[in-house]
């Protein structure tokens, strides 16, 4: 008969006279350990709605969805299938974006829309091709980001002037023809129509 070691019944003694190491969550509190990775938080004020975290996210729990004809920009945050591992946070471009938090997110539900956020962006589009360069919100971080050098771009110059209102929009906007001209670098264009206004109209 093989009798159990010293070291085991030293355990077995221990644990009788010893409190629990599980807490009573949820029926008590909980005080999660430093860096516990719970539910990443969204801040309206900070993130931009730039893609960064649904490029990075592993398990494709972010999503976006862009509608041209709204021209906004639908982030969808799926928890069922987010994995906390804080990828999201780590490359947000402000930094203050999106946050794990400390709290003890409990997934079950009865409805899986209960575990599902949506956030809404005001999307930048090309005035010549409709094409969707970013949402205003991330040329406005990129605006600041930039600071005096910003001002050669006529896209932060739009978005400056929506800040301090000096013009109506009726009166920064050029109206285009067909073709581009000279004068439409003066308007929102994506980066693939300003590339064919500048070989156009200026290596000649």
């Amino acid at each position: 008969m093989r009798y159990p070691k010293l070291r085991e019944v030293k355990e077995a003694v221990i644990s009788l006279f010893s409190k629990p190491y599980t807490s009573n969550y949820p029926k008590g509190d909980f005080k999660p350990f430093p860096d516990y990775r719970g539910k990443p938080v969204v801040d309206e004020d900070n993130c931009v709605g730039c893609e960064t975290c649904a490029n990075v996210c592993p398990s494709n729990a972010i999503t976006n969805e862009d509608n041209k004809n709204t021209r906004t920009r639908t982030i969808t945050r799926d928890y069922g299938q987010c994995i906390f591992c804080g990828q999201c946070e780590e490359h947000c471009i402000t930094g203050k974006g999106v946050k794990l938090s400390d709290q003890i997110y409990d997934l079950a539900c009865t409805k899986r829309d209960e575990i599902v956020e949506k956030q809404e962006r005001e999307l930048l589009i090309c005035n010549n091709c409709e094409a969707i360069i970013t949402t205003k919100d991330h040329m406005r971080f990129i605006h600041e980001k930039l600071g005096p050098f910003a001002y050669s771009s006529v896209i932060n110059l739009n978005i400056l002037n929506e800040r301090l209102k000096l013009l109506g929009s009726g009166d920064t906007n050029v109206k285009l023809r067909d073709g581009l001209k000279r004068k439409d670098s003066f308007n929102i264009l994506c980066p693939n129509c300003n590339r064919q206004l500048q070989v156009k109209n200026f290596d000649k």
